[in-house]
């Protein structure tokens, strides 16, 4: 996903290059407005820490792409391409990353990207409500 923050800044078109150039095809995209509601639902796992009101506010604050990545090990090598989650550290340990490119803090880290097959099934179908993405395979993200 390229966060508010990513297309507002019109960072889109570097970070879709940056995904060809590393060898994923973009399989599905959409680009949504989150409600609160929707928002709180997709980061339901965060909704007891304390900077879940913040993350909903930020999440909402605009349109995000949403978007279905294939490639061999697509989870582990797109973890790699976005970087550590505070994109502040990203920009010193990882500066090639897409949250060095145009992150900027821990919350405002341009993109997301399923931690596990099981995250980006659930995360596929709540975009793009695929019945077979919970059969999402190990090249799939």
């Amino acid at each position: 996903m390229i966060k508010p923050d990513g297309l507002s800044g019109n960072y889109t078109e570097r970070i879709k290059a940056a995904i060809l150039d590393s060898g994923f095809h973009i399989v599905k995209e959409t680009e949504v407005q989150l409600d609160a509601e929707k928002a709180s639902l997709f980061y339901a796992e965060h909704s007891g820490r304390s900077f879940f009101e913040s993350l909903i506010k930020y999440i909402t604050s605009g349109p995000i792409l949403a978007m279905v990545l294939e490639r061999p090990d697509a989870i582990a090598q797109w973890r790699t391409l976005i970087g550590p989650t505070d994109a502040r550290k990203a920009k010193i340990s990882h500066p090639n990353s897409i949250r060095a490119m145009c992150g900027l803090d821990s919350e405002k880290n341009c993109v997301h990207g399923s931690d596990s097959l099981e995250s980006a099934a659930r995360e596929i179908a709540f975009f793009f409500g695929d019945s077979d993405s919970e059969t999402v395979e190990h090249d799939e993200l």
